[in-house]
C-alpha cells in the first residue's frame, strides 16, 4: 500500500493512528491511459461525501494548470455532490485562462455546484449512471435551526415557498402572515439570506454558461430552469433531461466510462473514512476529502482531528486540528508527499 506519511503521535501505546492510503501510483496510471484515449490532458476533480467545492480548491487547481500550461482542450473528470456555488464561477474562470475548451466527463454523481463547474464545459459526456442536479437556492446560516445532534441544518428556498403557497392555498384569502408562524422556527434573517442567495444562484449559471453560449436568453432559460424547474435539490437531471434544457450533452463511451469508474474506486479507497476511536467519547479521523489530479502531480485535503462529545451540548467537537492539503508528485522514482500550505 502506498504511503508516505509523518509519523504521528499516537494517542497511547497500544492505539494506532489510523490513516488512509495513497494511491499515486495506482492513479497516474490510469489518468495516463485515458489521456492517451482522448487524446488530451486529463484534469480530475473528486469529493468523496465528506467533502466539497470550497474555496481552497482554486489554489489547488492553479498548481495543476500552471504545470500542464496552455492546452487547446482540457478534459475534466467531475466527481461530487456540490458545495459553495461562489467557487464554481472562479474555478470556470480560471480554467478558460489555461485552455480554450473544457470538456466534462461525468461518469457518477455530479450535483449542486459541481452542476455549476459542468455548466462551464463546452460539452458535457455523460455515462449511464452519471446526472447532473438542480441548482436551487439552500444554505447553512449561522442563525439556521439545528437538528438532533445540535448541528446547524441548512434551509432551502424553494420549501420556504412550498410552504408559504400552500400555507394561502388553505387558509384562503384572508388568513394571517404565515411568515408569523415560521419565525420561531426559522430566524427572519436566514430567510433574507436563502432569498437574495437565490438571485446569485441564477446569476452565477447564467454568467457561467456565457463563456461559451453567445446567445443570452438561451442562457438565461438554462439557469432559470436549474434553478426552480425541479422539485427537489437531489433530482437527478440524466442526459435526456439535460439535452432538453439546451445543454451540450453527448454520451461517454464505455471504454472510458469504465476507466473512470476504476479511478473513481481508487479514489474512493483513498477517501475510505480512518476513524480511530479511543472512546465512546472521543475518536480521531483521518479523511482524504478532495482530490484534484493530472498527469504527475496530485494534490488532496485530508481531514487530521480528534472529535470529542459534549454532551451537555448533544454535539461534537474538534479538537487538535491538522488537517493540511497535501501535494504528491514522483521525485527521482520515489514518492514525494508533502504538506501544500494554502490560507
Amino acid at each position: 500500500m502506498e504511503n508516505s506519511y509523518p509519523e504521528k503521535p499516537e494517542e497511547s501505546k497500544d492505539v494506532k493512528i489510523k490513516q488512509p492510503p495513497v494511491l499515486f501510483r495506482k492513479t497516474q496510471k490510469i489518468i495516463k491511459e485515458i489521456s492517451s484515449r482522448v487524446g488530451g490532458i486529463l484534469l480530475t476533480y473528486w469529493n468523496n461525501p465528506g467533502g466539497s467545492v470550497c474555496d481552497n480548491d482554486v489554489v489547488a487547481f492553479y498548481q495543476m494548470l500552471k504545470s500542464i500550461g496552455y492546452q487547446e482542450r482540457i478534459y475534466l473528470f467531475l466527481k461530487s455532490c456540490g458545495g459553495n456555488v461562489e467557487v464554481s464561477i472562479r474555478l470556470i474562470n480560471l480554467l478558460r485562462e489555461y485552455c480554450g475548451e473544457i470538456v466534462a466527463l461525468i461518469p457518477l454523481e455530479c450535483s449542486s455546484a459541481a452542476t455549476m463547474i459542468a455548466l462551464g464545459a463546452n460539452e458535457i459526456r455523460m455515462g449511464p449512471m452519471a446526472y447532473l442536479g438542480a441548482v436551487d437556492t439552500s444554505l447553512t446560516h449561522d442563525m439556521s435551526p439545528v437538528d438532533r445532534d445540535n448541528d446547524l441544518v441548512s434551509v432551502s428556498l424553494d420549501e420556504l415557498k412550498r410552504i408559504v403557497r400552500l400555507w394561502s392555498k388553505e387558509s384562503g384569502v384572508n388568513s394571517d402572515n404565515p411568515y408569523h408562524a415560521l419565525f420561531p422556527y426559522i430566524h427572519p434573517l436566514v430567510i433574507g439570506a436563502v432569498d437574495r442567495a437565490d438571485s446569485l444562484s441564477v446569476m452565477l449559471c447564467k454568467e457561467i454558461l456565457l463563456y461559451h453560449i453567445d446567445d443570452k436568453s438561451k442562457a438565461e432559460s438554462i439557469a432559470t430552469a436549474l434553478n426552480s424547474k425541479y422539485p427537489s435539490h437531489s433530482f437527478p437531471i440524466l442526459q435526456k433531461e439535460a439535452c432538453k434544457l439546451g445543454l451540450n450533452v453527448a454520451k461517454l463511451d464505455n471504454v472510458t466510462n469504465d476507466l473512470l469508474l476504476d479511478l473513481n474506486e481508487l479514489y474512493s479507497e483513498m477517501g475510505q473514512k480512518a476513524i480511530t476511536d479511543f472512546s465512546e467519547l472521543k475518536y480521531h479521523n483521518n479523511e482524504i476529502c478532495n482530490i484534484i489530479e493530472t498527469d504527475g502531480l496530485q494534490i488532496y485535503f485530508k481531514w487530521d482531528k480528534d472529535w470529542y462529545y459534549r454532551s451537555a451540548e448533544r454535539r461534537w467537537v474538534p479538537m487538535n486540528d491538522e488537517s493540511h492539503w497535501w501535494r504528491c508528485e514522483l521525485s527521482g522514482g520515489k514518492l514525494k508527499n508533502t504538506m501544500f500550505h494554502l490560507a
